[in-house]
């Protein structure tokens, strides 16, 4: 799939991989948009997935790339190897014809294969970490790029990096307006007046949380009756969560997927939420207060992880999905829900993990790159000289 509408003869080029999941993908986006915004031409590297299929139908003015790789898991090592191979093949033929000046992973199994691909024809590397606990991908890569940005602080010594930068994660401009609950809630086809939970599971829902949310609606509405719900389930729980509140003569707005997520964070007073890194980031991009339950087979525990750093400074609260009941969560929602006091003293936290120009940031450095090779002498910080090409043949 190719946007005509991209332009491929500007001076400067860059692919940015960022498939596999939302948390990648739309931080990925908001770099990219940056970047073209700049001047450059821009590649974008998903995967196959639905979710990324569905995130980037909208995209104009870059080039959308589909690679083949898979997710790692035990029983599957030998597709998930052979994926990256084919991928690793696609994104070289990419980059023959059209060599990027720079390429931008932001984790995940789409980017080891562009990244690698980008050193073979002489590209700067880069890679940006968005949890606490990197991730398989970018704690193999991390040696071989330019430089690494991070997130989160406590990442930066789990990566072993020449060049390290704190930049916090990019969120998309949506998240940056100006929009009030009202006005979005009336765009959703909501009450403009009346508080709204927002439940969400990531970009590609939650079945554990699903679950936990129907089984709390009863005591939530019987507590709050004017409480509204939008709730996003993912593809695979949409009908049966959408007929729960059909059956529980509950109005609610339920949606298998969001594609207009600052709106979503706009329009709630409160949320429910797993704890990935691109969700806190837009939480905390729309100071929203919310209970979080960290995906516990999240890849070493890392969603935990970054829940607690958001905790530890009051941020948001969190509950152990092991532990978690309906009773509990409702009790959790239904404090901050009522208590104007405790929510704002949250979004003064959350301010504290925003980071407005972390997209803006991440692009100043990687032109830097650019700027520092076209000195004459190729002066400065010697690493940033202009490597030859054929780095892995």
């Amino acid at each position: 799939m190719v946007d005509v509408s991209a332009q491929p003869d500007r001076a400067i080029s860059a692919a940015v991989a960022c498939g596999g999941t939302g948390g990648h993908l739309f931080p990925g986006l908001a770099v990219a948009e940056e970047l073209r915004r700049r001047g450059c031409a821009l590649t974008l590297i998903v995967s196959a997935k639905s979710v990324d299929q569905q995130a980037v139908a909208a995209v104009r003015g870059m080039e959308i790339m589909t690679l083949p790789a898979v997710g790692w898991t035990r029983r599957r090592g030998l597709v998930f190897l052979w994926s990256i191979c084919r991928s690793y093949r696609a994104a070289r033929r990419q980059f023959a014809f059209r060599p990027p000046t720079f390429v931008l992973a932001m984790g995940g199994f789409t980017s080891a294969p562009p990244v690698l691909a980008g050193k073979w024809c002489g590209a700067r590397t880069f890679l940006h970490e968005s949890n606490t606990i990197p991730g398989r991908a970018n704690r193999w890569l991390a040696p071989w790029v330019d430089e690494a940005f991070v997130y989160f602080a406590p990442a930066a010594a789990r990566l072993r990096a020449r060049r390290i930068e704190v930049t916090g994660m990019p969120v998309r401009p949506q998240f940056l307006s100006t929009l009030t609950a009202p006005e979005a809630r009336r765009l959703l086809g909501l009450k403009p007046e009346s508080p709204v939970l927002l439940v969400m599971g990531g970009s590609q829902g939650a079945g554990k949380i699903n679950e936990l949310a129907l089984q709390m609606v009863p005591q939530l509405r019987e507590a709050a009756p004017e409480l509204q719900f939008l709730h996003l389930t993912g593809t695979a729980d949409f009908e049966k969560v959408r007929a729960a509140y059909d059956a529980l003569n509950v109005p609610a707005q339920v949606r298998s997927f969001c594609d207009k997520m600052g709106v979503a964070l706009a329009a709630a007073d409160v949320a429910l939420s797993r704890a990935g890194a691109s969700s806190l980031a837009e939480l905390a991009a729309r100071q929203l207060p919310a209970v979080l339950i960290p995906y516990p087979a999240a890849t070493d525990n890392h969603q935990y992880f970054n829940a607690r750093l958001f905790v530890q400074i009051g941020a948001a609260r969190m509950v152990a999905q092991d532990r978690a009941t309906a009773g509990q969560l409702a009790q959790e929602i239904l404090e901050l829900a009522r208590d104007p006091a405790k929510r704002s003293a949250m979004r003064c936290a959350l301010a504290g993990w925003h980071r407005p120009a972390a997209a803006a940031e991440i692009a100043d450095r990687i032109l830097r790159w650019r700027a520092e090779a076209a000195r004459p002498g190729a002066g400065g910080d010697p690493k940033m000289r202009p490597r030859p090409m054929g780095v892995l043949n």
